[in-house]
C-alpha cells in the first residue's frame, strides 16, 4: 500500500500533525540520551525499538480510517484474551514471567510484550467508535456502557497487578466524554463519587485489616510511605519509600542546569536509583540537565497535547476527532502521573514516561497512536459523511 496523492498533499501542508511528530521525536531523543547515560546497552536497544516503532507508525498511516474502524472490534477481543491469558493459573512462567510480583508481560522471545499497552490504544478506538453517533451518553444512565467498556480492561489490568496503567484509562474516558458532548453535571457527579471512593480507600488502608483491603500490599505501602513523608515521618525512606526518595533527591540535586553528562552518570550510579532507565527516567533527566531539562520535557508534552487537540479540532469525522482527543488524554495523564511520582507528588505506581522511558511495548504503542494521528490528519474531508452530534450551551443538538 502507498500513500494516496490526496494524503501526500495534506501531509505536505503546514499543520499541527507535524508538531505531534516533532515533539515525540524530541522526547524519544532525550530519552535515548538519558538511558545511555545509565544503561548504555539499553540505550542501543531503545534506539532499535525507535526505528521499529517509526516503521510501524508509517504503516499505520496507510489504511483508511474506515478500515481501522472495522478491525477495532476483533482487535479488542484479541487484546482482552491476552489480558486474560496473563491471569490464567498454570500458564508456564516461560510464557508469562513474574516480574516484581506482577504478570504483565508475554515472552515472545524477541521482546517482552505488554498487552496492556496495546489495550490503551484499542480502548480509545473502541470508545470513539461507540460514541461517534450516539446521544445516550447525554443521560446519566447512558454513561454505563462507556464506563463498562473501561472497567473490563481496567479490572483485568488491576489483577496483574498494574495500578499505574489502569489509572490512565479514567482520564482518557472523561476527556472523550467531554469532547463527545456528555453533560458536565453528570460527569461532575461521577468525579465526586470517585473522590469519595479514593478517600474511603485511604481510610480503609489505615483502619481495616489486610484481609479487608482492596489494594495489594505493596500498593498500600507506597501510599503510606508517601503520606508519611509529607507528614515529616521518614521511617519508610530506607524501605518502601526508597525509590521515590532517591528519585526526588537526584531530581533536586540537578539544580537549574544539571550535573552534565559525565558527572551525572557517576551520581546516578552511586545513588543506586531503582528503575532508572524506565519508570524513574525523569529523575535522571533532571539530574543530568537540571530544571531546564525538566522544563523542556514538560514543554514538549504541552506542545504534543495542544497539537493533538488542534488536529482533533480540525476534523469533522467523529471517530477521528474522539480518538485523537482520547490519545491526548492518555499521553498527558500518563506523563503527569509519571512525573508526579518522580517528584513525590503522587505515590509510585510503576508507569513509564511516554516516548522517553525504556521499553519496546510502551514505545511501540505510543508511536502507533502517532501513526494513527498522522493518518487522520492526512485525510481529505468526506463531503457526504454523517455529521457528529454537536450541542449548544443549552444541550440541544445542532
Amino acid at each position: 500500500m502507498m500513500l494516496l496523492p490526496g494524503q501526500i498533499r495534506h501531509l505536505c501542508r503546514p499543520q499541527p500533525a507535524w508538531l505531534v511528530l516533532g515533539s515525540v521525536l524530541a522526547l524519544s531523543g532525550l530519552g535515548i540520551a538519558a538511558i545511555e547515560g545509565v544503561r548504555p546497552v539499553y540505550g542501543a536497544i531503545q534506539l532499535k525499538w525507535l526505528v521499529i516503532s517509526l516503521l510501524v507508525a508509517g504503516a499505520v498511516v496507510l489504511p483508511h480510517p474506515k478500515l481501522i474502524a472495522k478491525v477495532v472490534g476483533p482487535t479488542m477481543w484479541v487484546t482482552l484474551a491476552l489480558l486474560v491469558l496473563l491471569l490464567v493459573p498454570g500458564v508456564p512462567r516461560s510464557v508469562v514471567p513474574v516480574r516484581n510480583g506482577a504478570t504483565c508481560w508475554i515472552n515472545l522471545h524477541f521482546m517482552m510484550f505488554q498487552p496492556s499497552e496495546v489495550a490503551k490504544t484499542i480502548f480509545v478506538l473502541a470508545l470513539a467508535l461507540y460514541l461517534r453517533y450516539r446521544r445516550s451518553y447525554r443521560t446519566l444512565g447512558g454513561l454505563l456502557v462507556p464506563f463498562g467498556l473501561m472497567f473490563i480492561p481496567v479490572l483485568l489490568i488491576l489483577n496483574q497487578p498494574d495500578l499505574g496503567t489502569a489509572l490512565i484509562f479514567v482520564p482518557a474516558l472523561f476527556v472523550m466524554l467531554v469532547a463527545a458532548g456528555a453533560r458536565l453535571k453528570h460527569l461532575s457527579i461521577l468525579v465526586g463519587l470517585a473522590v469519595i471512593a479514593v478517600v474511603m480507600n485511604v481510610v480503609v488502608i489505615y483502619t481495616l485489616p489486610d484481609s479487608m483491603q482492596l489494594l495489594k500490599a505493596h500498593q498500600r505501602q507506597r501510599i503510606i510511605a508517601m503520606v508519611s513523608r509529607v507528614q515529616g515521618d521518614n521511617r519508610y525512606i530506607k524501605q518502601t519509600g526508597y525509590q521515590q526518595d532517591k528519585a526526588m533527591t537526584l531530581a533536586g540535586a540537578g539544580g537549574v542546569s544539571g550535573y552534565g553528562t559525565d558527572q551525572s552518570e557517576v551520581v546516578v550510579r552511586l545513588n543506586r536509583l531503582p528503575e532508572n532507565h524506565n519508570d524513574m527516567i525523569f529523575a535522571v533527566i533532571m539530574n543530568r540537565w537540571g530544571l531546564l531539562g525538566g522544563s523542556v520535557v514538560v514543554g514538549l508534552y504541552v506542545v504534543l497535547v495542544v497539537s493533538l487537540l488542534l488536529v482533533a479540532g480540525g476534523k469533522k469525522d467523529p471517530f477521528v476527532r474522539l480518538a485523537t482527543v482520547g490519545f491526548a488524554g492518555l499521553l498527558f495523564s500518563q506523563a503527569v502521573i509519571n512525573m508526579g511520582m518522580t517528584l513525590g507528588l503522587l505515590p509510585v505506581t510503576g508507569i513509564t514516561l511516554p516516548f522517553v522511558s525504556y521499553g519496546g511495548s510502551s514505545l511501540l504503542a505510543a508511536y502507533i497512536m502517532v501513526g494513527l494521528v498522522l493518518n487522520f490528519a492526512s485525510r481529505t474531508p468526506v463531503m457526504l459523511a454523517r455529521p457528529a452530534f454537536e450541542f449548544d450551551r443549552m444541550g440541544v443538538a445542532t
